[in-house]
């Protein structure tokens, strides 16, 4: 194996033992041994536990990032909430491991971008321009921009967390009454909600 490719090798076993163990369950040891490399090779690539820990991070915070960046496409407003709803739900159902260790619970001091909740006001500072742009429009006051937007990032990552357990109802449906509720209120929730984007199953 080239130096690249076992620094690839031990990044993915790191990933998969942070999430099934989180930070403190892990050790060196454990990560040598599932890689079938003695302990001074992981400490010649990260340095130690931290090291390799901040690289797992970044990569997670850059995937979920880029993912629902990409996903926000031009179209009308509830379409773009829809994109970005599903785009969380997307990756909690395809990259369990990731976000596991975005969302663990014991995580150290040197990390703190990389918790979960920096990831999600990242994405709700990309929200704010969209929402900014659809207030003035509208003739609303756009400072309030913010405000919405952490709100509705931080009801969609809720509901992301609860989902990642319950499993039920299906993704679609999950984000479809999200999108209902963002956008209807709860004075005018539909009584049936379905997606534009993606036909809610």
């Amino acid at each position: 194996m080239s130096a690249t490719q076992r620094r690839e090798q031990l990044v993915i076993i790191g990933r998969q033992l942070f999430a099934e163990r989180g930070y403190d369950g892990t050790t060196v040891e454990e990560v040598a041994v599932r890689a079938k490399v003695s302990k001074p090779v992981v400490y010649e690539h990260f340095g130690g536990k931290e090291g390799l820990y901040a690289v797992v991070v970044d990569r997670e915070v850059r995937a979920l990032l880029d993912r629902i960046t990409t996903a926000l496409t031009a179209g009308h407003p509830r379409e773009l909430l829809e994109q970005a709803a599903l785009a969380l739900l997307d990756y909690i159902e395809e990259e369990p491991h990731g976000f596991q260790v975005l969302t663990a619970r014991q995580a150290p001091v040197l990390a703190p971008a990389g918790s979960f909740s920096s990831v999600m006001n990242d994405v709700a500072h990309q929200v704010e321009h969209i929402l900014g742009a659809e207030f003035r429009t509208r003739g609303l006051d756009p400072k309030f921009a913010e405000l919405y937007s952490q709100a509705l990032v931080g009801m969609v990552a809720l509901v992301g967390q609860w989902w990642r357990e319950a499993r039920r109802p299906k993704k679609e449906m999950v984000a479809a009454h999200l999108v209902s509720l963002a956008w209807n209120g709860l004075s005018n929730l539909e009584t049936k909600p379905g997606l534009i984007t993606r036909r809610t199953r």
